[in-house]
């Protein structure tokens, strides 16, 4: 899954539309969905996202057989 598809299930279970997020976030949301259909995204704003709406985001590689490093 992509992050920009993450974004979208994310808002989708805070009960919030992309648009609502960008403005949360400080952007316009034609900015903010520039940035989500180039996959854009820094890890910076991957971790304000995630503060924006309550929740948290986990840097992390994940292997083929699903164990975290």
């Amino acid at each position: 899954m992509t992050i920009s598809e993450q974004i979208k299930v994310l808002c989708v279970r805070s009960n919030i539309s992309v648009a609502e997020l960008a403005r949360r976030m400080g952007t316009t949301p034609q900015n903010f969905n520039s940035k989500m259909k180039r996959e854009s995204f820094t890890v910076s704003d991957l971790e304000y996202l995630a503060e924006t709406v309550g929740c948290s985001f986990e840097r992390h590689f994940v292997l083929p057989d699903g164990e975290k490093v």
